[in-house]
Order: structure tokens, then C-alpha cells, then sequence
């Protein structure tokens, strides 16, 4: 096994351009993030091979401007696995392939067994990658060599397998079917800021009444902008455990938040008038949250049948259809089409049932033109025979 070294500093930074521009093929790129350790999703460690050129480990806080890499291999595509986690962080860096493969994606168009990396290598090359840094702090330094290795790995292999899958796709008939995904993943814009996010802290349909909501809102917060402010993953602060049984428990003083045995976290005591504030502030604040989100998305498709009875039995119409067609391509039935928008359909179609009204749709909410293609004539059969043959089982047995 041969030794890494990371590359921190300008002049080896732009030695590293220089090879990598004079390399052959498209480049392998990944990048190691410290999830669960710090606050952002920064890159820590970018890795990158071309044929002809080697494997090079950077260092973004030290290296930090990286528009030298961007010149020098910006025009050539660049091969990923699981392109959509990598690429935000890379942006952040100034970072923009011009086109990509995506060995993650392409396993799945292929409905391969396991789609993580390891599994692919394996099926691909048949060389076994062990994965045991996967969840490593990558904000550590110095890095341990062993987790250069590991880094330099997830590069070192990928163009050979990006050769094969490239070839089976062929084989299959899906080349253009890959290069709509990968060109979908390359342009789609960042996720929306999520509505409510402290929405989202663990065990809060215990909480009763908007009081609580309100205390469990300020909490989460109060923890969100410390956890922004020290760059640590805010669970490790407090967890969502602890902040739930501060609102559950609604302590009567500091002192009392202070003695909670469930209230615990590197930062609970040393924090213990933020978290104190909060809580005061979530039970004198006029601002009270609603119990519930009314979002735009339809309701879960187990309530159909009493709710919308029309949308439920389009549903179960064109659902077994859809999972018919990804059994026919052979890859997953959400590769095929999003299951959200399968679900927003069935509740709400276009007036005119017609492939050209149900593909505007699906295009709207974000279907390529091949998913429109396999799957826009047949959801609507479905969705005009589906209530049909209910009509007629009840006129039957009437």
C-alpha cells in the first residue's frame, strides 16, 4: 500500500493542477465531510485521480482558494459515486464539473445488488474495499495514514468502474436514460430551506399544546445558532433527547434545568443560561406555532380512501403499473419515477386525461423526458380504468 500525504500548502497545491491538467481521461473526484461532528457539511479532505496524473489528497481550510483545479480540469467530466452528497460541498470551493458520471446512480439504472461503493467496486472489479473510516472525523488533524488510504481508495478505482458501467449501460440500451440522470444531478438546484426545521427534533409528538412547541422551537434554535457559532454538530452539544425532556419536564428555575438528570450534553451546563433563555423566551413569546404544517404535498395515501376516494383507487391503479415498468427495466421503482410524484398526480391529474397533459405534469415536478416517456401513457390507462373497474365490481354486485 503505498503513503499519502495531504497537500496544505500553495506550491504543492499547484503542482498537483499542473499533473492533473496533464492527465488522460476524466478525473475520479470524492470528498470527506466531518457529518456528525461539525455544524456544516464543509468539505475536509478533496480526493482526486486521473489516469497519468496519480492520486492527490487537498486540504480545503488550508488550501482555500481552489480556482487553479477549477481551470485545470473544469472542462473534463468528472466521475462520482453518489454525485448529489459531493457536489454542494464543492461548489462551496468554487468547484463545478462540467458534465459527470455517477457510478451510484449508474448501479441502480442497472439494478445491480448494493448500490453503496463498496459493493460496486466488488460486483465491478471484484476487489474488496473496506469501509471502516466511513463515519471518521474528517476535520481531524493530522490525518492517520490509514485514513489516507481509505481516502485515496474511494478515488483510485472509479474510472474502471465507471468503463464498465458505462459499457453495461450501453449494453442495456440506457446510455441516454444515464445521461438524463446525470445531468439532472449536475443542474439541480439547492434544497428549499425546510419550513419549520426544528420541526424535525426527535420524539416532539410528545409535546402537548403550542406552549411546548413554542419552548421546544426556542431551544432548537438557541442550539442551531451555538452549534453554527462553534462548528459542532449540534446533537453533540445537546441532544434531541435532553432538549425534549427540558420542554416535557418545563422546569420552574435555572437551578431545576440545571439538576435534570435527563438534561445532559457537553454544552448543558456550560450553556446553561442560553438554554435558560430560551425557555423563558418560549413561554412568554405571542408568537405560538401552529399544532400542525398544512404543506402542499397530499396527505399519506393510507387516508385516501376516505378522504378522496377517486385519488385512492387511481393510486392503487397505477402503482402496481409503475412497479411493473421498473421490473421490466430492471432497476428500482423510485429510479424510475419519484414516488412523490406518482402520489401528487393520483391525488390531483389534469382535467384532460391524456399522455401529453400527465407528461406536462410529471415534467413539471421535476420527471425527465425518458420517465415521462415509459411511464406517462400507461399512469393514465391506469387512472381511467382503475375507477372504471370499481364502477363496474359495484354495479355488478348491485
Amino acid at each position: 500500500m503505498s503513503d499519502y500525504s495531504v497537500i496544505d500548502d500553495r506550491t504543492e497545491f499547484e503542482k498537483a493542477c499542473t499533473l492533473l491538467a496533464a492527465g488522460e481521461g476524466p478525473v475520479a473526484v470524492d470528498v470527506e465531510r466531518a457529518s456528525g461532528f461539525r455544524y456544516s457539511q464543509r468539505a475536509y479532505l478533496v480526493q482526486m485521480f486521473r489516469r497519468g496524473a496519480g492520486v492527490f489528497l487537498f486540504d480545503p481550510p488550508a488550501i482555500g482558494d481552489f480556482s487553479a483545479l477549477q481551470a485545470a480540469i473544469g472542462d473534463v467530466e468528472w466521475v462520482f459515486h453518489a454525485a448529489s452528497q459531493d457536489l454542494p460541498s464543492l461548489h462551496e470551493l468554487g468547484l463545478y464539473p462540467a458534465s459527470i458520471f455517477d457510478t451510484e446512480l449508474g448501479s441502480r439504472l442497472l439494478g445491480s445488488d448494493g448500490f453503496g461503493l463498496a459493493a460496486v467496486v466488488e460486483h465491478a472489479l471484484g476487489i474488496v474495499l473496506k469501509k471502516e473510516h466511513s463515519a471518521a472525523d474528517w476535520s481531524t488533524r493530522p490525518l492517520p495514514q490509514s485514513w489516507l488510504e481509505y481516502a485515496a481508495l474511494d478515488v483510485l478505482y472509479l474510472i474502471d468502474v465507471e468503463e464498465i458501467l458505462s459499457a453495461q449501460l450501453a449494453e442495456a440500451g440506457k446510455t441516454e436514460i444515464a445521461a438524463q440522470e446525470f445531468h439532472a444531478t449536475l443542474v439541480k438546484p439547492p434544497r428549499a430551506p425546510r419550513v419549520d426545521p426544528w420541526r424535525r427534533l426527535s420524539g416532539l409528538h410528545k409535546a402537548r399544546g403550542a406552549r411546548q412547541l413554542a419552548v421546544a422551537r426556542e431551544l432548537w434554535t438557541a442550539r442551531e445558532q451555538y452549534a453554527e457559532e462553534v462548528d459542532v454538530s449540534p446533537g453533540r452539544l445537546v441532544p434531541d433527547r435532553s432538549l425534549l425532556a427540558a420542554v416535557l419536564a418545563a422546569p420552574a428555575t435555572k437551578t431545576a434545568l440545571s439538576a435534570m438528570k435527563d438534561f445532559n450534553g457537553r454544552a448543558s451546563h456550560t450553556q446553561l443560561d442560553r438554554w435558560w433563555d430560551a425557555i423563558q423566551r418560549g413561554r412568554t413569546t405571542d408568537d405560538l406555532p401552529p399544532l400542525r404544517l398544512r404543506g402542499d404535498a397530499p396527505p399519506p395515501p393510507r387516508s385516501w380512501s376516505d378522504r378522496n376516494p377517486e385519488a385512492d383507487l387511481r393510486y392503487k391503479a397505477a402503482r402496481p403499473v409503475v412497479e411493473a415498468i421498473a421490473e421490466e427495466l430492471h432497476m428500482p421503482m423510485e429510479n424510475l419515477l419519484t414516488p412523490d410524484h406518482l402520489r401528487r398526480l393520483a391525488w390531483e391529474p389534469p382535467e384532460e386525461l391524456t399522455a401529453e397533459t400527465v407528461g406536462k405534469a410529471l415534467t413539471e415536478l421535476g420527471a425527465r423526458p425518458w420517465q415521462v416517456a415509459y411511464t406517462a401513457q400507461k399512469i393514465v390507462d391506469a387512472f381511467v380504468e382503475g375507477p372504471q373497474i370499481e364502477s363496474d365490481a359495484v354495479e355488478a354486485a348491485s
